[in-house]
């Protein structure tokens, strides 16, 4: 079945909010405070300067998504496209999802003249999308991410 990706909109966020929803509880053990998820999502449709969500589907059914948000890097005196929020549903995976997903997001980052770069993290132990976004072309960092949250 041919994969379609398309840039989400509001009629996808219940399809986003479950994806990250399973997502937390999947990688991360973690659940998820819904109300403010939803608020969450919204906002990023609602500033479209600070990112958007891709939806893939295939057979008219949504089969994942991802969100991109913009970091500026004044070394590089460019901005870094962040993939966050992956998720692909379990019955899609390893048929070539995310490779499109990521794909899609290389072509509208070769468009963005202050693009200087692609970023993602991911949890230490989610082996299998390590391996999945190297063979994607990314590579290792040397760098460590800390948070401070509010």
């Amino acid at each position: 079945m041919p994969l379609t990706i398309r840039p989400a909109n509001l009629s996808d966020l219940q399809f986003i909010q479950d994806c990250n929803v399973a997502m937390a509880a999947e990688t991360e053990d973690l659940g998820l405070n819904v109300e403010k998820l939803s608020q969450g999502i919204s906002y990023i449709f609602d500033h479209k300067d600070e990112g958007f969500y891709l939806i893939a589907e295939r057979a008219s059914q949504s089969v994942g998504t991802l969100m991109v948000t913009f970091e500026w890097s004044d070394w590089r005196s460019g901005r870094f496209w962040w993939i966050q929020s992956v998720f692909v549903t379990p019955a899609a995976r390893r048929s070539g999802v995310y490779r499109a997903l990521h794909q899609q997001v290389r072509d509208l980052a070769s468009k963005d003249p202050q693009f200087c770069g692609i970023r993602l993290y991911v949890e230490k132990q989610n082996v299998n999308a390590q391996n999945t976004y190297k063979q994607m072309g990314m590579q290792h960092t040397h760098y460590a991410i800390y948070e401070e949250l509010a």
